[in-house]
C-alpha cells in the first residue's frame, strides 16, 4: 500500500465521531460466588442502565437483574460498590429509590430496606448470622449533613439497619474475617480525603452481630490506609502509605508489618466504594495489582515467605481498581492502548489468560492505533512531571519531512484522577488525522508516590498549568510536534 505524504492534521481516518459514541458497555465491580463470576455492566443504549450479570463455568452469561432496576449506590456520592453475592443470593442497591433489594436465584427483587432516604453500599455478607454489613448514609433530615456509618442489615426482614460505629464523617470498606469472628473498616473526618489520612478499625463479631472492643489499630491523619482484608488464616492484611507508597503490610503483635517494599503504588484513589487492589488466591499466596510510572502490573506474593514476583500479561492498565481470587485463579478488569477493556480470569499457576467480558469492540486495523510512551520531563522548581505522549499515526499517511505534527494536550480530571493507558478512540480520533496527543499525570495525580500525590495541595491551578505548558514546550524541543501549534483541554 503507497503511503501519502499529506499535511498533519489533515489525514484521511476511518475513525469517525461515529465510533466514538459506538455500542459498547462498562464493566464495573466483580464478584465471585463459588464457580460463578458476577459483575456489574453499564449500558448506554439502555438509558445507561447498570445490570448484575453472572457467567457459569460452562460460559453462560445471564442477566440477573430485570429491566425495571439500575444497579448504582448514591453513598458518597461516587457510589462504587452496589451489590453483594452469596449462595446465588444477590443483595443490590436501586438508583432510583436508593433501597436495597434481595434477589434469590431464579426470584424477583424484593425490598428491605424502607422508603427513606437512606444510602446502602459497600455490602459483604454474613449467611451465619443472615446478616449484611454495610455503610449507611442517612439523608433524612433536611439541611443537615449527610450522616455516614457502619451498619448490620437482616437480609431476611429488612429494616433500615442496626449502627455499628457512627460518629465520624466517612465510613468505608468494612471487611468481615472468614470465621466471622471480627470485623474490620476504614474511618476518616474532614478535612481529609481518603488518600490524605484514614483510620483503621477492629472489632469482634458477637453472635447477635453486635461488635465489641473496637479499636483503632492503624493510620491516622498522615497515613492513608487501603482496602483491609482478612487473610483465610484471620491476619489482617492492608495498604498503607506511610514509606510514601501504597505498599503491602500486615497487622502483627508488633504493629504494621512492611511486606513489599517498592516503589509502586499497591492501591488507586478510593473515590468510589469497593476499590480492590489485591486477593488472596490461597492460604498464602496474595494476587495484587500495581501501579509503576503509570504502568499497571499483576503481582503475586507469598505471604510465608515474602518473595513477591509479577505475573506477565498484556495489560497495561488496572486503575479502576477491583481484582477477586479463589483457588487458582483470579479475576479484573483490565485494558491496554490498542484493546477494549475487558475483565479476564488468570489462571495463576499456568498464566493463561481468558476474556469473560468485553467492553466492545474496536473495529479499527491497528495500523491506525497510536501507542502512548510513557515521559517524564522536567518541571518548575527542577522537579520532574510524567504524561502518556501518543504520536501522531495511521498507515495511509505521513507527514512531510520538514513538518511537526500539532499537539493536543489532556489534562485529566483531579485531584488524584490519573492518565492511565486503556484504548481511547476520541485520542485515536485525533492521533490517526495527523495530531499528537500528550496525556498530562500533573503533579497530585497518583500512581507516582504520596509525595507527587500531595503536590496539588494548595497549588491548584499552578502546578497542574506548569506541568501541561513544561509538557508541551518538552516535546517542542525534542522536535516531536509543532511549538506553533499547540492546544489544551480538560
Amino acid at each position: 500500500m503507497t503511503m501519502n505524504t499529506t499535511p498533519y492534521g489533515s489525514w484521511k481516518s476511518p475513525i469517525t465521531t461515529d465510533l466514538i459514541v459506538a455500542d459498547s458497555v462498562s464493566l464495573g465491580q466483580i464478584e465471585l460466588d463459588g464457580d460463578d463470576i458476577y459483575w456489574v455492566e453499564m449500558r448506554p443504549q439502555e438509558g445507561a442502565r447498570n445490570i448484575v450479570v453472572r457467567r457459569t463455568p460452562d460460559g453462560t452469561t445471564t442477566d440477573i437483574t430485570p429491566t425495571l432496576f439500575n444497579v448504582r449506590t448514591r453513598v458518597h456520592e461516587y457510589g462504587g460498590a452496589c451489590f453483594a453475592v452469596s449462595d446465588g443470593v444477590v443483595m443490590f442497591s436501586n438508583f432510583a429509590d436508593q433501597r436495597v433489594y434481595r434477589q434469590d436465584s431464579g426470584g424477583e427483587p424484593r425490598p428491605l430496606t424502607p422508603e427513606v432516604d437512606l444510602r446502602y453500599g459497600d455490602g459483604v455478607i454474613d449467611r451465619r448470622r443472615n446478616l449484611m454489613f454495610c455503610v449507611r448514609e442517612d439523608h433524612t433530615v433536611e439541611g443537615r449533613e449527610a450522616v455516614n456509618t457502619i451498619v448490620s442489615l437482616d437480609i431476611e426482614n429488612g429494616g433500615e439497619g442496626t449502627v455499628l460505629a457512627s460518629g465520624n464523617d466517612f465510613y468505608s470498606s468494612p471487611a468481615l474475617s472468614v470465621d466471622g469472628t471480627k470485623l474490620a473498616w476504614l474511618t476518616w473526618n474532614h478535612p481529609h480525603m481518603p488518600w490524605d489520612g484514614t483510620e483503621l478499625w477492629t472489632a469482634e463479631v458477637n453472635d447477635d452481630g453486635s461488635l465489641g472492643n473496637a479499636q483503632m489499630v492503624a493510620g491516622g491523619d498522615e497515613d492513608s490506609i487501603f482496602q483491609p482484608e482478612w487473610s483465610p488464616d484471620g491476619t489482617l492484611y492492608f495498604v498503607s502509605d506511610r514509606t510514601g507508597w501504597w505498599n503491602l503490610y500486615r497487622l502483627t503483635e508488633d504493629g504494621p508489618k512492611h511486606l513489599v517494599a517498592m516503589d509502586a503504588e499497591f492501591a488507586a484513589p478510593a473515590w468510589s466504594l469497593g476499590t480492590r487492589t489485591y486477593a488472596f488466591e490461597s492460604d498464602n499466596r496474595i494476587v495484587c495489582q500495581y501501579v509503576q510510572q503509570g504502568i499497571w502490573h499483576v503481582g503475586s506474593l507469598n505471604t510465608a515467605t515474602l518473595e513477591f514476583r509479577t505475573i506477565e500479561t498484556p495489560y497495561t492498565e488496572m486503575g479502576r481498581g477491583d481484582i477477586k481470587a479463589s483457588e487458582g485463579r483470579a479475576v479484573f478488569e483490565a485494558g491496554s492502548s490498542t484493546a477494549p477493556t475487558v475483565i479476564v480470569e488468570l489462571d495463576v499457576n499456568t498464566g493463561n489468560i481468558e476474556i469473560v467480558k468485553s467492553s466492545g469492540e474496536i473495529g479499527v486495523d491497528a495500523g491506525y492505533l497510536s501507542s502512548p510512551e510513557a515521559i517524564e520531563y522536567p518541571t518548575t522548581d527542577g522537579l520532574t512531571a510524567y504524561a502518556f505522549y501518543y504520536p501522531a499515526q495511521n498507515s495511509d499517511h505521513e507527514g512531510p519531512a520538514a513538518e511537526r505534527p500539532p499537539l493536543l494536550v489532556v489534562s485529566h480530571g483531579g485531584p488524584t484522577g490519573a492518565a492511565g493507558t486503556s484504548f481511547s478512540m476520541s485520542y485515536q480520533f485525533w492521533t490517526s488525522r495527523g495530531i499528537a496527543v500528550l496525556d498530562v499525570n500533573y503533579g497530585g495525580s497518583t500512581g507516582y508516590g504520596t509525595e507527587y500525590r500531595r503536590k496539588l495541595n494548595g497549588q491548584w491551578g499552578i502546578v497542574d498549568i506548569d506541568d501541561c505548558v513544561n509538557g508541551a514546550e518538552y516535546l517542542v524541543e525534542r522536535g516531536d510536534v509543532d511549538g506553533d501549534r499547540l492546544m489544551i483541554r480538560g
